[in-house]
């Protein structure tokens, strides 16, 4: 029988690219697995993050199988971002991608007496041959999944087919009950082999069954009455496959599945069992403070659990392959998940690139085939950022068939950045389609959104639309009674979102959408809001104590359990003689209480305001919802903190002022001109930065009106260098003030290239 051992514990590591040991080194550093070397500066906003090649090593005993002839492998759920494998220093393994499994036959390179030594080396430094190329996210080293020994006969189910398991199964719904199509694949086996059927119901009655010869392991097999897999009533099935020789047993796979149907319609939105249900839910990164994406079970179990109790039904797992714990809790808590691989923002133009892609997206398919809460293949995300060309698209359409032959079940889908054209060859490539828009925080008004999504539907009603992406940063210390724009309080987050759920709601025929993020997340580039090395979009702090404010507006919309929320209770000392409280509750009347006594009893809808007189000193301010209560208190100031107010908001607005003041006499409203021979914003973020002035310029009036920071060599700078101003200045749309371009154009075209 199969003998699996776990190899967390007791592990060597060095952070030196030291080669292959020949012995267990003893003055290494001693760690258990999970384990990243980017466990702090992958998000601590000091001068980036170390990409390098590290290596670990661990020793182990051979496990011993009863069978001559039994075969030992060495499996890795993931290392990132490159790794070598070696055993008593014969190389075992390479695999390039950091966020899928793979395993290595080991058995000949094992000793039957005594101590193996396994050493690995992996490393997160830049390859052009292996995605993610550049993103908007730290790319963590190191085994941070862990590793395990499996032992086998030598006649077993398939361990060598891109990590799959060895068994698919395939359930459809029909009349009467569901289909299940059962598939194994056995090594080694001859007409003395079969492979035994099970599917037991969640009691743990087997409901079906079917024996094969191993030779010949496809059958279907049917369930009676079979109870459906829905958000609501996440139902789960348990799948055995037992390879049997006579009377003994020699290897067995049991895997869960679920029994659903699913489309999308571009008027109906998605249909899951028949049934409409628009899909409204949030995008996940898998890292924690502090512990980057070492995550245990249990973390990954916790974040599903915190999104559950959003009243998500859906998540957008970006952008990579994530832990098969993550994919198990999704399927335990209904959640319809987009899986997707890391081709991200840009192109790589060395040919093993798309290789590379494409062994991606095979891991990922053939990995997670039999997961029900998966409904969607994401190809691609922002793709377009790099810019197009004809093999990009090209490469798209060999991935989107990819995914059909490997998968006919599911759907593909794709999300564009922002500024993709509305008409273009980058449409009609995959099932369904989303985007990424930031309207009312990288560009334009949140007021953007509804009519940018009701035209692109008018344009193309034949298109299912999703919005993959939306969102803005929000921070637990900035608040003032006047949120707006690039200020980065928690309240315009809250402001933001409020708007968005609204606009969502009103339009059910988007297939899904989904918040970015749903936890503040690492990008050690970043460095805006006074917060370096993360992005603080995230619902939930990156350590998952606090819940923002707007976490509470979703959970308003979306949760079926009742709920009444206050709303600032971090902007805990307040000015003015008056001031809004604002409460969030899914119930239809609240009431709201000063130190006690009733002030207001209102009806509403999600988002109910009051104005309140708070007395000198401290008030607690109560709400009531039904039976539920929340309460906070809040201080009377006379002035209310400086730190409520990030510095850089009113340095940008000066800033803004001293740009205009120092253009001159320039004529903001000219035509635009591009002279020969001269830097403008046609050109690239790479060309300018060829010039110190030119780039001078360029630094200034990003910050100016992004507040970001451009820093060549970093992550961000890969994401943004085969970008023109001209490209950037419209995507910030009407945060730009006018004559913003014109005058900084008109200060390039005054340098000479070189």
């Amino acid at each position: 029988m199969r003998k699996v051992i776990q190899l967390n514990e007791d592990w060597r590591f060095i952070r030196r690219d030291a080669g292959v040991p020949a012995d267990l080194p003893r003055d290494w550093e001693h760690v258990d697995l999970p384990h990243t070397w980017n466990a702090v500066d992958g998000h601590d906003g000091r001068d980036g993050y170390d990409r390098g090649r590290y290596w670990y090593a661990r020793s182990f005993l051979t496990p011993r199988q009863p069978l001559e002839g039994g075969r030992v492998y060495v499996e890795f759920p993931a290392a990132g971002q490159q790794a070598w494998v070696y055993v008593n220093g014969q190389e075992a393994a390479y695999h390039e991608g950091g966020y899928s499994a793979f395993r290595a036959d080991i058995t000949d390179l094992c000793v039957e007496e005594g101590e193996n030594l396994l050493a690995v080396a992996c490393s997160n430094k830049k390859n052009s041959a292996v995605y993610p190329q550049a993103a908007d996210f730290t790319f963590y080293g190191g085994l941070y999944r862990g590793v395990r020994l499996i032992s086998v006969p030598s006649t077993h189910f398939d361990l060598d087919y891109y990590g799959g398991p060895g068994l698919q199964v395939t359930p459809k719904p029909c009349e009467g009950g569901a289909d299940f199509e059962l598939v194994s694949w056995v090594v080694n086996g001859d007409e003395a082999f079969t492979v035994a059927y099970s599917v037991k119901d969640s009691e743990g009655r087997e409901v079906a069954g079917a024996v094969r010869p191993a030779k010949q392991p496809r059958v279907w097999v049917f369930v009676p009455e079979a109870r459906l897999w829905s958000t609501e009533c996440p139902y789960l099935y348990t799948v055995t496959a037992t390879l049997q020789r006579r009377n003994e047993t020699y290897d067995e796979v049991t895997v869960r599945a679920g029994v659903r149907s699913f489309s999308c319609d571009p008027e109906r939105g998605f249909v899951l069992n028949g049934t409409e249900t628009p899909l409204r839910g949030v995008s996940r990164h898998q890292d924690w403070l502090y512990r980057g994406n070492a995550l245990t079970r249990e973390d990954h179990f916790e974040d599903a659990r915190i999104i559950k109790e959003l009243g998500a039904n859906t998540v957008r797992l970006a952008h990579y392959q994530h832990s098969q714990d993550f994919y198990d809790a999704c399927d335990e808590m209904g959640f319809v998940v987009w899986a997707e691989i890391p081709f991200i923002t840009s192109r790589s133009p060395n040919p093993a690139a798309h290789q590379n892609c494409i062994s991606q997206m095979k891991e990922l398919i053939i990995q997670n085939y039999n997961h029900p809460s998966i409904c969607f293949w994401g190809i691609s995300n922002e793709i377009l950022i790099g810019g197009i060309s004809e093999e990009l698209v090209e490469n798209h359409r060999q991935l989107n068939a990819l995914c059909k032959e490997l998968d006919p079940t599911r759907l593909t889908t794709i999300a564009h950045v922002s500024m993709t054209p509305q008409e273009g060859p980058m449409h009609g490539i995959t099932d369904v389609e989303s985007y990424n828009h930031y309207f009312g925080w990288y560009g334009g008004r949140m007021e953007d959104n509804g009519p940018w999504l009701d035209h692109f539907h008018e344009l193309h009603p034949k298109t299912c639309l999703g919005l993959s992406e939306y969102g803005c940063e929000g921070i637990l210390t900035y608040h003032g009674p006047s949120p707006a724009c690039k200020d980065y309080s928690e309240e315009y987050q809250a402001l933001y979102h409020e708007h968005m759920a609204k606009v969502l709601e009103e339009r059910p025929w988007i297939w899904s959408s989904h918040v970015w993020n749903m936890f503040d997340f690492g990008c050690a580039a970043r460095d805006e809001g006074g917060v370096a090395g993360r992005n603080n979009k995230g619902l939930v702090t990156m350590d998952r104590k606090t819940r923002k404010d707007s976490f509470y507006v979703y959970q308003a919309y979306w949760s079926r359990e009742p709920m009444v929320h206050l709303c600032g209770r971090r902007y805990a000392q307040r000015a003015g003689e008056t001031t809004q409280v604002k409460v969030y509750s899914n119930q239809p009347r609240v009431a709201l209480y000063l130190n006690g006594r009733l002030l207001e009893e209102r009806e509403g809808q999600k988002v109910f305001l009051f104005q309140v007189e708070l007395k000198e000193g401290f008030n607690t301010v109560a709400a009531r919802a039904g039976k539920l209560w929340d309460s906070i208190t809040l201080e009377k100031a006379e002035q209310e903190p400086s730190i409520y107010v990030l510095p850089e908001v009113n340095e940008r607005a000066q800033g803004v002022a001293n740009w205009f003041r120092l253009a001159g006499s320039l004529d903001l409203k000219a035509p635009m001109e591009f002279p020969e021979g001269k830097y403008s914003v046609r050109d690239t973020m790479e060309e300018l930065s060829r010039s110190l002035e030119a780039m001078g310029i360029v630094t200034e009036a990003v910050k100016l009106a992004t507040n970001m920071k451009v820093i060549p060599g970093t992550g961000m700078w890969d994401m943004m260098k085969t970008m023109t101003l001209e490209k950037l200045t419209q995507m910030a749309g009407t945060m730009m003030p006018e004559g913003f371009m014109e005058s900084l154009n008109a200060k390039l075209i005054q340098i000479d290239k070189r």
